[in-house]
């Protein structure tokens, strides 16, 4: 099973994201996951970054998910050079809502991939999330409410310079109702200025508000939990 509607991105993924979001998360969830010992689900594992993260940061087994073909081959490519992340991480070639496990976790992980649930999804998602939970588990994600997005021009976002090579990721907004944000990224490769190799992907992601993420949790049995800002935690009664 695998979905490569994020293809294009693949060998942008790693160069844009280690600029982006991931300092933050390795900085912040370590201490979130303190007690965990035996098992961790991560939601959307992409080509590993937090994966290899959590072997450093825990004993358990990982169950990696991730239903992009490009990605999982990056995330099983990068687990073969290390052999304590071979033995201890199961890659799912599946999505969030189909993940079942042979025990319950004591933990959810799921970094930079909620928006990409639209509302009628999410109720499906918390249930599927709970369900794989042990009664305390935690389910731990990245989120923070933001300004609303506004369509404009197509920016530069980054640019990584590989060998003579220089890669280069743009985007923007195209269109934007309510949570709804639907968005143009434009990814480049430049060999002295020129374009030698250009693709483009059109994605629509779901921002919800906090308090609308709140009453969704609550009502799917989560209690919450202390996190910093820009983080959550949230836990099944025990």
């Amino acid at each position: 099973m695998h979905d490569d509607t994020y293809a294009p991105a693949v060998p942008f993924y790693d160069l844009w994201h280690a600029d982006g979001h991931v300092p933050v998360v390795r900085e912040l969830l370590p201490p979130l996951l303190a007690g965990v010992r035996r098992s961790v689900v991560e939601i959307g594992a992409g080509t590993g970054l937090i994966t290899e993260l959590l072997v450093r940061v825990t004993p358990a087994e990982i169950h990696a998910v991730e239903p992009s073909l490009g990605m999982r081959s990056v995330l099983v490519s990068r687990l073969a050079t290390d052999p304590e992340a071979l033995r201890r991480v199961t890659v799912l070639p599946c999505g969030a809502l189909d993940v079942e496990l042979d025990e319950p976790a004591e933990a959810v992980v799921m970094i930079s991939v909620l928006q990409s649930f639209a509302a009628a999804e999410r109720a499906a998602l918390w249930r599927v999330l709970g369900g794989q939970l042990e009664p305390g588990g935690r389910l731990v994600f990245n989120w923070r409410d933001r300004a609303p997005a506004v369509p404009g021009e197509l920016r530069v976002m980054g640019s990584y310079q590989v060998g003579r090579h220089a890669y280069e990721v743009a985007g923007q907004v195209l269109e934007a109702e309510g949570e709804r944000v639907t968005s143009r990224f434009r990814y480049r490769i430049r060999r002295r200025g020129e374009v030698i190799g250009q693709d483009e992907l059109v994605t629509t992601a779901h921002w919800p508000a906090g308090d609308v993420l709140v009453a969704e949790l609550k009502e799917a049995g989560f209690e919450p939990g202390q996190a910093p800002d820009g983080m959550q935690v949230w836990r099944m009664p025990k």
